[in-house]
């Protein structure tokens, strides 16, 4: 039911092809984050018309409210969202190290308070297996410990060692021959503890491998060198996913290392506080310049955003609160997201990746919140 290949290359950049029993994935893939089980102010016709071939979905969210009980009895995630394609969820190991007043971590697992109504909860590497498996994602990822940035070296490398005893139980935990269990390489920006990392996940024959603890407040150009440090390690016939990441100049940057999944809050979070993605920068829509702006947000764009609002309807929309205004722009910035690795996966296939990446980053350092610059 599962399979991947690679089918082209260009340095390390790398585009291929994922089958999932929900359909195929072209990589290098970008995810829409569905936290709840919805990704916020999109439709499921919404997406696809905007590109998206899988979607990530939450599994602390999702355990805590309706419940995994409660999705598996309503078919799984895939019938109970209505979304058809492949998804993938999280452990929920970063939600709960993210709470750190409200939790506690031994090495049977992590007890935390909700965040709702504060109830005691217990997530264990055997207890996000089986949420997960409850849920019915195609891909689904290994309980990890990921340590915060920055960290002293001692915390990282206890991180990495109870990472690697808990992906061993999360692999025993899982029952279902339906879903891909990704393992997670942590070690923060030590290259040595990425590289041990690494070298103790591969023996458990993880059918795909992601990279976590990035994107958590490093600079980028520490979360580069990890990913250099990890390409030559990760076995190439293996799809690699880089959790959490990030702006799409950080996507360029990291497939050009490598990666082939990518997902992150930024397209859908930003366009509801009224900032745009486009092919010269971002766009602060709430300016005041923009009052009176009859262009599209991105010239070059031809969602259904560009096709059919103005910078001032979009700028009206926004200061009148009216939730149209994160809707029309939320199609907007995973219509630029999805498009944009849709553009990457053709200049590899071409041998053209680094003149793309070379194009691509001059015009967003050129055009940077410059409303005349297209």
């Amino acid at each position: 039911m599962f399979s991947f290949a690679v089918s082209a290359t260009c340095g390390r950049a790398r585009t291929g092809r994922l089958t999932t029993p929900h359909g195929d994935v072209d990589t290098p893939a970008f995810m829409p984050v569905g936290t709840a089980g919805a990704v916020k102010a999109m439709t499921v016709r919404d997406l696809r018309d905007a590109g998206a071939q899988m979607i990530l979905s939450n599994t602390y969210h999702l355990m805590l409210r309706p419940g995994d009980g409660v999705v598996a009895d309503l078919g799984g995630l895939h019938t109970f969202g209505g979304w058809s394609g492949p998804i993938l969820t999280d452990s929920g190991g970063y939600q709960v190290f993210s709470l750190s007043d409200l939790r506690t971590i031994d090495e049977d697992g992590v007890r935390f308070r909700s965040h709702l109504d504060g109830s005691a909860q217990v997530l264990t590497p055997e207890r996000s297996i089986e949420v997960q498996m409850n849920l019915g994602a195609d891909f689904i990822m290994a309980f990890d410990e990921c340590p915060p940035y920055p960290a002293p070296r001692e915390e990282v490398e206890a991180a990495v060692r109870r990472t690697t005893r808990w992906a061993e139980r999360s692999r025993a935990a899982h029952r279902r021959s339906d879903q891909w269990l990704l393992g997670i390489v942590q070690g923060g920006v030590f290259d040595d503890l990425r590289e041990r990392s690494a070298r103790e996940l591969i023996p458990l024959d993880f059918p795909g491998y992601a990279v976590g603890g990035l994107s958590v407040g490093e600079p980028k150009p520490d979360r580069d060198r990890v990913l250099e440090c990890l390409d030559p390690i990760l076995p190439a016939e293996k799809p690699r996913y880089l959790m959490g990441v990030g702006t799409p100049e950080d996507i360029i940057e990291s497939v050009a290392r490598g990666i082939d999944m990518f997902d992150c809050v930024l397209p859908t979070r930003n366009a509801r506080n009224g900032q745009l993605f486009t092919s010269r920068g971002r766009l602060p829509i709430r300016n005041a310049r923009f009052r009176r702006d009859p262009r599209p947000p991105d010239p070059n764009c031809a969602c259904y955003t560009c096709r059919t609002a103005s910078r001032a309807y979009l700028r009206h929309l926004h200061h009148a609160g009216e939730i149209t205004a994160a809707i029309l722009m939320t199609i907007h910035n995973l219509s630029f997201y999805l498009d944009t690795l849709k553009r990457i996966r053709q200049s590899i296939a071409l041998g053209r990746f680094q003149e793309l990446r070379h194009d691509f980053l001059a015009a967003l350092t050129a055009g940077e919140d410059d409303a005349d610059g297209f």
